[in-house]
């Protein structure tokens, strides 16, 4: 399992490094009070998005095979909302194109590191989980200013699991030296 594990933790590094630029372009293209200096609220979440946040009593006691299905789970998740955001915002910032490429870009990679981790799990035998619909119904009524919510807790979580599967990927890389 090095390669694929190798392969992985290369692009979630590569993912690491693109994800407070994508963030921060977000925020800067959805005005006041997201475009504000300092601006964050940790307490916005989505109810179909799992939360990076776990406490590192609670991670350090997951297994390989669990820590592997919660972020096969969580980028299944950002990829569609990813997609979802994208769309928003190509209604509500039409004239984005940078924005616009970025998510795009962040999308493809969730679904390459999605790719690399079931070759992980497959090499380690483990069984991968079925793709589901982690969107549900979607409101397509919202107003601007909750697709700008959900665009930014999306762009958030997106950056908190890019750090935690680097993490995730280090200790594998670890185990499984090449």
């Amino acid at each position: 399992p090095a390669e694929p594990i190798s392969q992985a933790y290369s692009l979630a590094l590569y993912m690491q490094k693109n994800t407070s630029t994508l963030l921060q372009t977000y925020l800067q293209y959805q005005g006041s009070p997201f475009s504000d200096p300092g601006f964050s609220a940790p307490e916005l979440q989505l109810s179909s998005l799992p939360p990076a946040t776990v406490s590192f009593k609670t991670w350090h006691a997951l297994d390989d095979g669990e820590r592997l299905g919660h972020a096969q789970g969580a980028f299944l998740a950002l990829t569609q909302h990813l997609q979802l955001v994208g769309d928003d915002q190509r209604d509500l910032n039409p004239g984005s194109p940078i924005l616009l490429a970025q998510l795009g870009a962040a999308r493809l990679r969730a679904q390459g590191l999605l790719g690399n981790m079931a070759a992980i799990m497959t090499a380690l035998g483990l069984p991968i989980p079925p793709e589901e619909d982690t969107l549900g119904v979607v409101a397509f009524g919202a107003s601007a200013f909750e697709r700008k919510c959900r665009g930014y807790v999306v762009t958030r979580e997106y950056g908190h699991w890019t750090d935690r599967a680097v993490r995730d990927l280090s200790l594998l890389k670890a185990k499984y030296p090449g």
